[in-house]
């Protein structure tokens, strides 16, 4: 037996530009039966999924991609925890909070993790997925007999559970509230941490600015110290890391910790996997189809979490939920197999000077068929640098050699465009994108197809991001320049653009630089690096390309940290701070462990 899902992507579904395939195909409806049928309210389709027999017509004949249906096991339908309404996202189980720890939510964009902290910090009531008839607490409570989150559900209807959550979304908050940042934590200053908050997550001088006069990182990190100095049971913190360097990522990790050594629960959902490694005490797998439906995993240790995840397979439940596992590469740098003379640009010393800030680039070359990564701490010039080799800055010391055309992809990107994803791509590619070979080599791998109807104004960040990314891909030049190509984008979605990029400028002779806070995808995507040191805000010096290894051990001194090869995903992990092999490494001067 199976338990059917059918969803329906209401955007999407236009029966008033289709043939109504769906309905004239359904082999159901032929048999006389209604099970697909236009709702009189929404005039869009609707699917019963009580009599679809999951054949899956009704998904290849719609021209809009709107259907998604999927045959599960019957006995999950019993662990339904919430359905938003008919053909709509369901969520199934439930993570467990745990006093004192860290849990972390590993998944996907779109499998619950927002239906699971609105349920867990009692924003939503579960309806057990009958949405038409929910029950009430007696029967909740009921279902959850024998489980922790009993417990937790019985202080929800009492009123007793205080939720504190940081949003993933922060520009809302500089919507939403019209003073400074510090007017903002003193609000929210419970616990009267504020100053010790400001001071560890560098937002001195910050806090006297309008929210809305605050950069994206400075936003984000008043919002963490806002969510952490409420006086809380449960916290949540919702991609903390987004538009922070890696040296702001590790103050906001220990915030997090601290709270959870203080006693309190605490859930986090990041997709900077050396983040997430770092800061977590237990991992917790979502997995499903995105906006289609979502299935929350068993406890898992941190280290077990985030493998099973890359293998694409839970051993203890026996679930395959990815066709293929992400693997690491741990050979030395490729950069190594670039022949000698075929640069696609060289560049000599370049300086740049601002009224209060001045950046210097050792000179340096990018290869054809090279990853050129870029890693500093924030306001050093590493965009600045990024603009002066694409020629849209002019450098006042220096001259960069070749006329070449490139493409850049800026840090911040733009959704007031009222204009279909289509639309933005043909103006990219220079004609029609579909039934192209750049569509095929190009928005196929990328999987933007999709999203080809969509309104530029209504795609969500990771959307916005690949479309962005694609759009960069598609223009015909030598050079493509991306900055923060990872910012919302979820952990496939950064591991497959990181390993497409790559071999796409290889396949084609193209190059590429890119700017990222990842460390964790930097490793993975560059050939060589260049590493950005300074006062930040200040001065900023950029180092000569170098080989991979040394770069990353240069980067992770000045961090303080140091990283080992995970021995079965081979992917770099973070060393405890002060264990024993943090304290070898540390000694030998070997913070970059390949082998």
């Amino acid at each position: 037996m199976t338990h059917r899902v059918a969803v329906l992507d209401m955007e999407l579904c236009q029966p008033k530009k289709c043939g109504l395939e769906c309905i004239k195909y359904c082999p159901v409806n032929k048999s006389g039966a209604d099970c697909i049928t236009i709702n009189e309210e929404s005039k869009k389709a609707r699917i019963d999924e009580d009599i679809c027999n999951g054949c899956g017509i009704c998904v290849k004949v719609c021209p809009f991609d709107a259907i998604t249906i999927i045959n599960l096991a019957s006995e999950l339908a019993a662990d339904k925890v919430h359905q938003y309404g008919p053909n709509s996202f369901r969520l199934y189980k439930l993570p467990t909070p745990k006093k004192g720890e860290v849990v972390g939510l590993l998944g996907r964009n779109g499998m619950g993790k927002s239906t699971v902290v609105n349920i867990l910090s009692g924003n939503v009531m579960p309806n057990l997925g009958r949405h038409e008839n929910p029950p009430g607490w007696d029967e909740i409570l009921d279902y959850y007999g024998g489980t922790e989150l009993k417990r937790h559900f019985e202080m929800i209807r009492d009123g007793q559970i205080r939720a504190s959550i940081k949003p993933q979304q922060v520009y809302h908050i500089a919507q939403a509230f019209e003073g400074t940042g510090r007017e903002l934590v003193d609000k929210y200053d419970e616990r009267g941490v504020s100053r010790e908050l400001i001071s560890e997550l560098g937002l001195e001088n910050s806090m006297d600015k309008s929210l809305a006069e605050l950069s994206g990182g400075e936003l984000q990190r008043v919002a963490v110290a806002a969510a952490a100095s409420k006086d809380a049971d449960f916290y949540f913190f919702d991609e903390p890391s987004s538009y922070n360097d890696v040296f702001q990522r590790i103050g906001v990790a220990r915030v997090i910790q601290r709270l959870a050594s203080a006693g309190k629960s605490v859930m986090v959902v990041e997709h900077d996997l050396t983040l997430l490694d770092f800061l977590s005490d237990y991992i917790e797998v979502l997995y499903g189809e995105p906006a289609a439906y979502g299935i929350v995993s068993g406890v898992l240790s941190t280290k077990v979490g985030i493998n099973v995840f890359l293998d694409g397979y839970l051993p203890a439940e026996n679930v395959r939920f990815r066709d293929k596992k992400f693997t690491f590469d741990a050979s030395s740098s490729s950069a190594e197999k670039f022949q000698e003379g075929s640069e696609i640009v060289t560049y000599p010393g370049l300086g740049k000077k601002y009224a209060s800030f001045s950046v210097s680039v050792e000179p340096g070359r990018v290869r054809r068929g090279e990853v050129l990564g870029i890693m500093g701490a924030n306001a050093l010039g590493k965009t600045t640098m990024m603009k002066m080799i694409a020629g849209v800055e002019k450098p006042d010391s220096g001259k960069v050699d070749k006329k070449i055309k490139i493409a850049y992809k800026p840090q911040y990107l733009q959704n007031d465009i009222d204009a279909e994803v289509v639309a933005v791509l043909d103006r990219a590619n220079g004609g029609p994108v579909e039934g192209s070979i750049e569509e095929e080599q190009i928005l196929d791998p990328l999987k933007i197809k999709k999203l080809y109807t969509k309104s530029v104004r209504n795609l969500s960040g990771g959307e916005l991001q690949k479309v962005a990314v694609a759009s960069c891909l598609l223009q015909k030049v030598d050079l493509y320049a991306l900055d923060e190509p990872s910012a919302f984008l979820d952990v496939e979605d950064r591991i497959a653009i990181a390993k497409f990029l790559q071999k796409f400028v290889r396949s084609f002779g193209k190059s590429a630089i890119v700017i990222d806070h990842d460390v964790q995808l930097m490793d993975l995507i560059s050939d060589t690096m260049v590493i950005f040191q300074g006062d930040p805000g200040v001065t900023g010096c950029a180092t000569s390309p170098m080989p991979k290894s040394a770069a990353m051990n240069l980067f992770l001194k000045s961090l303080g940290m140091s990283f080992r090869r995970d021995e079965k995903s081979l992917r770099p992990r973070v060393n405890k701070t002060d264990s024993r092999l943090d304290k070898n490494q540390k000694t030998s001067g070997n913070y970059y462990y390949r082998n």
